[in-house]
């Protein structure tokens, strides 16, 4: 079977597409034929060892997948071949077939699609365990989203709306706002034009915003501190503009409020049974149309590299999926 693989680390333009052993189920695990596999950002970092998980070479990017069952290994119970399934492995997918833990995969109805289905997981995974579990997101509540355009991004839009909270979209450029307003965004923010923690504090009748998403970092997360509301909370979800912002804690203590740290990949293997259950929600609610899942473009498994390079490049508005 076809596999992209990385050999070493290095960027997108170093990985190999090869031919490997099509995968058995050992116990307790299933074979997946993968007919999407969903990239993330962090792809772009685990390929060049600058993320916090190193794989042993070699090993494929993409997290998550989904597609039909093949085979089931000993032990195996609640999954049978032929089965739609979604799946996550932390890397991996970027290939013909995967086996994979049986807990590690959800079942799909059918009339959730196999492209939108692969990117559920890790950005609306992050995204309901963080507004749900770590911030107390309220209905009524006003929600300020960095990188508003981006696949967390757009997911925090889109599961706060669901909330029933009131979504202020911050992004830089005017289209990535058009695009985060047309998916429910009550208000957008445009921080390439304007002062971040001025307009935030604008936008909310100098209240500031409840709770705060950030997957940014960088320079753009003090100021959105500073802007927050009293008894506010601060999600800190990860950091693609490249740098860990360094924080003043008076900060937190002149707002009273939180710093709240979301690691969800740590969440699934402490909490699986929660994890679980948000997943289920999650599967129900894109199979009902109340989120988008959006698919911003497919690749087949030969251009992996070109797909890497446009998230790298930050051209992507939603989720970009490789079709092996």
């Amino acid at each position: 079977m076809k596999a992209i693989l990385c050999t070493r680390f290095g960027g997108p333009d170093d990985l190999e597409l090869k031919d490997i052993p099509e995968p058995t189920a050992g116990p307790g695990e299933v074979v997946v034929a993968v007919k999407a596999a969903a990239l993330n950002f962090f792809d772009t970092l685990i390929i060049a060892g600058k993320y916090q998980v190193k794989p042993p070479f070699p090993f494929s990017p993409a997290a998550e997948f989904a597609g039909p069952v093949m085979s089931i290994g000993a032990g195996v119970t609640g999954f049978a071949p032929g089965d739609r399934v979604l799946g996550y492995g932390g890397h991996g997918a970027a290939r013909e077939q995967v086996a994979i833990a049986a807990e590690r995969l959800v079942k799909l109805p059918d009339r959730l699609d196999f492209d939108r289905a692969a990117g559920l997981t890790v950005i609306y995974g992050t995204t309901l365990h963080a507004l749900k579990d770590r911030g107390r997101l309220k209905p009524g509540e006003t929600l300020a989203v960095l990188g508003a355009s981006g696949g967390t991004g757009l997911a925090a839009v889109e599961i706060g709306k669901l909330m029933g909270a009131r979504v202020i979209a911050c992004a830089s450029s005017d289209d990535k706002l058009a695009f985060a307003r047309e998916h429910g965004a009550d208000e957008t923010l445009n921080y390439a034009t304007e002062d971040l923690k001025d307009a935030l504090r604008r936008l909310t009748g100098a209240k500031g915003a409840d709770v705060i998403y950030d997957p940014v970092g960088g320079s753009y997360a003090e100021a959105a501190l500073r802007s927050i509301a009293w008894q506010g909370r601060f999600l800190v979800i990860g950091f693609a503009a490249g740098e860990i912002p360094k924080i003043p804690l008076n900060l937190a203590l002149l707002k009273g409020c939180d710093i709240v740290g979301v690691f969800w990949g740590a969440f699934t293997e402490r909490e699986p049974k929660a994890h679980q259950a948000n997943m289920a929600d999650l599967v129900r609610f894109a199979a009902e149309g109340k989120l988008s899942a959006h698919v911003h473009q497919v690749y087949p498994l030969e251009r992996t590299a070109e797909a890497l390079h446009a998230l790298a490049q930050r051209k992507v508005m939603g989720k970009v999926i490789l079709r092996p």
